[in-house]
């Protein structure tokens, strides 16, 4: 850890022994940490093509940019590589079995919830669905030109099934069909809130 280790080790000293599901927050933390040295990385790179292009910079595009960027990283961190700290560590694991993928809807999320705590249901339920609200909303922001609901949820649909190949042949997660569908929905409603957020700015100039 390069950035966060003396925050993980004060959280782990402190708090390892009161919080139930300190796993997760450790999770959050690695993928944290991983999520700013890439970001750098990536920032750095888009300033040097930027440069050698002479695109004009325009701040409140860039901190889109740079919001969406952070996002995405974070996303991917938590759910593909979050076993991964370098490129050169990753593993794939071809010959996995394909009746480990859940083909079924709704069936493993509702056994959750006979589960000793709720807490992986609510994870599972609305966290799949608030982790990609921003993928929705971000889309649209990012660019001047208008994309309709069903690409936004075509791109939803395809970057949600993307991370459960990838989880599948990465062994980083079990990939799931309800991941898929609350995914989904997510950006959906994220399109929905965009725009919404656009219907009243415009109202607001008229």
């Amino acid at each position: 850890m390069i950035f966060l280790g003396p925050l993980y080790q004060f959280i782990k000293v402190h708090l390892q022994t009161r919080i139930n599901h300190f796993p997760l927050i450790e999770l959050i933390i690695y993928s944290l940490d991983k999520t700013i040295l890439y970001l750098l990385i990536i920032l750095g790179l888009r300033f040097i093509w930027l440069s050698i292009r002479h695109k004009k910079l325009t701040l409140k595009h860039e901190l889109k940019v740079f919001g969406f960027t952070f996002y995405l990283l974070m996303l991917l961190f938590l759910t593909v590589f979050r076993d991964f700290y370098y490129p050169w560590q990753i593993k794939l694991h071809l010959h996995r079995s394909l009746s480990r993928i859940n083909l079924i809807p709704i069936v493993e999320t509702m056994k959750l919830t006979r589960g000793l705590s709720k807490l992986d249901f609510f994870y599972n339920f609305f966290g799949n669905i608030l982790w990609f609200i921003p993928f929705g909303f971000g889309c649209q922001a990012l660019t001047e030109k208008s994309r309709s609901f069903f690409k936004i949820t075509m791109m939803g649909l395809a970057l949600s099934v993307s991370i459960e190949v990838m989880q599948f042949f990465l062994y980083t997660g079990v990939s799931d069909i309800d991941d898929v569908i609350f995914n989904t929905v997510g950006a959906m409603i994220g399109y929905g809130l965009y725009s919404a957020f656009s219907y009243k700015n415009k109202k607001e100039v008229v």
